[in-house]
């Protein structure tokens, strides 16, 4: 049997290899559908394939663009924050030093004021000093005038002699009114 078995074997057509007429049939297709796709298919696969890496190309290139405008928007707008910076400093050295020159103005003004009132007092002392040595004078005149009355024993009704007697008396008491003054002072400054 072992004998039987293999003439049979080769008798029969190998099924791996295909019949001749089935290998040209095939070739004659498969170069027809390879036709077809080159023709219509292909052509569409890369205008498909262009238009895609256009389209990426084209969003890559649109994102590089954008980035350059917001890199250069904001430079711009750095350099604005600091010449806006700047700005404010220049404006707060403006207002110190108009706040310093209006602070001296003030100070000027007030000092001058201070003078001003101190001198109007010291007037103001000077002519109730002057009025009170005239009330004085006159309160000492009409004292002096009955004292000398006293003194001498007679009237001095003549205005002459009068005025006479009252201004050599205020003429001693001015001239002891230093030697007794500086005493005065220096026992009350003890």
């Amino acid at each position: 049997m072992t004998v039987d078995i293999s003439i049979l074997a080769a008798e029969e057509p190998l099924p791996v290899l295909p019949l001749p007429g089935e290998l040209i049939v095939g070739i004659i297709a498969f170069a027809i559908l390879l036709f077809v796709l080159n023709k219509y298919a292909v052509p569409r696969f890369e205008a498909l394939y262009e238009e895609r890496t256009d389209a990426i190309e084209g969003g890559l290139k649109r994102a590089q663009e954008t980035q350059e405008q917001a890199d250069r928007l904001k430079a711009e707008y750095e350099e604005q924050i600091a010449g806006l910076r700047a700005e404010a400093a220049r404006i707060r050295d403006d207002a110190r030093a108009e706040g310093t020159q209006i602070k001296a103005e003030l100070r000027a003004q007030a000092e001058e004021e201070a003078a001003r009132i101190k001198q109007r007092g010291e007037e103001q002392i000077a002519a109730a000093r002057e009025q009170a040595v005239r009330q004085l004078r006159g309160e000492i005149g009409g004292l002096s005038i009955q004292l000398a009355g006293r003194l001498i024993g007679r009237e001095l009704s003549d205005t002459e002699a009068r005025r006479g007697t009252v201004d050599s008396f205020l003429a001693e008491l001015d001239g002891m009114e230093p030697r007794q003054a500086a005493p005065a002072r220096s026992t009350g400054a003890s």
